[in-house]
């Protein structure tokens, strides 16, 4: 029997799997969210999303496309490595995936392919006034050609509205990367960074998880005083925060214990020190407090 079950849930509730029945919307996640889905809505172009590693930028992009498929008149997709050599491969790669006709009696050229492309993209936003949108997660992966091809893509557009609406989720070096391509970053109608989770938040994603994993019972498994430690130890980044909670019920049914207190944590987390698999920068902030 599976750990979540002997704990009485229904499903596992700390898997670092993007799954968006288990996204747990801070304020900047739930802002993020909001803002995105009116941007698409308006067909303004461009938004970009920033976060160090653990920040939850994968699994925000599986929820908005949770959001988006529940509507009718989206065609989208999501690219989760956008590491292309050159242009062709990179638009190939689009007019594949969209799954658009091209009109070429041959091996189409670069230029049959761009042709394609936009007709679709016009077709879809003019004559059956759908909204097409392209999520790229780890953006941060783009080299300068890529986003030279996303600028032009954006070029494309009707006196109200642009045709391809592209929404990059990144790390915090892609900043550094658009913010030298001002005719790129100035096409940026909604940026934000999503940051690590504060002690309430911390508190109120593990009571999410628990929650949506099915436990009903009126016992709390993480008393304030272990998520105090599991706030200090992870920094608020949420992978951090599920692998270690992931840890701790599992260690809670080995050793038959009902609760996860805060000598419980420190134990676990003593542990990773020990045997040497700790980050180092987490073992400075634990020593900093």
């Amino acid at each position: 029997m599976s750990y979540f079950k002997v704990l009485g849930f229904n499903k596992e509730p700390f898997s670092t799997s993007p799954d968006p029945e288990f996204f747990y919307l801070s304020k900047e996640h739930e802002t993020a969210l909001t803002n995105i889905l009116i941007e698409l809505r308006l067909k303004r172009g461009l938004s970009v999303i920033l976060g160090d590693v653990g920040t939850g930028k994968t699994t925000l992009s599986r929820k908005l496309i949770q959001e988006l498929k529940e509507r009718d008149d989206f065609v989208l997709h999501i690219i989760l490595d956008p590491s292309f050599e050159n242009e062709l491969l990179f638009i190939t790669s689009l007019v594949k995936n969209f799954e658009i006709n091209i009109n070429s009696a041959g091996l189409p050229t670069i230029v049959d392919l761009r042709e394609s492309l936009e007709r679709f993209l016009f077709q879809k936003g003019v004559s059956e006034n759908k909204t097409v949108v392209l999520i790229i997660d780890e953006a941060q992966k783009l080299n300068e050609n890529s986003l030279e091809i996303l600028r032009v893509l954006l070029n494309y557009e009707t006196n109200e509205f642009k045709l391809i609406q592209v929404v990059l989720l990144g790390q915090l070096e892609l900043h550094s990367k658009i913010i030298n391509i001002p005719n790129f970053f100035d096409r940026i109608s909604f940026k934000c960074n999503l940051n690590p989770l504060d002690l309430r938040e911390t508190k109120e994603m593990i009571e999410f998880r628990i929650r949506q994993a099915g436990y009903v019972a009126n016992m709390h498994l993480f008393l304030d005083e272990a998520i105090k430690e599991i706030h200090q130890y992870s920094q608020g980044y949420p992978r951090r925060i599920t692998m270690l909670c992931h840890k701790a019920l599992k260690v809670l049914i080995l050793k038959n214990k009902f609760v996860v207190d805060a000598d419980f944590i420190k134990e676990i987390i003593d542990q990773e020190i020990r045997t040497g698999w700790h980050r180092k920068d987490l073992l400075l902030q634990r020593n900093s407090y």
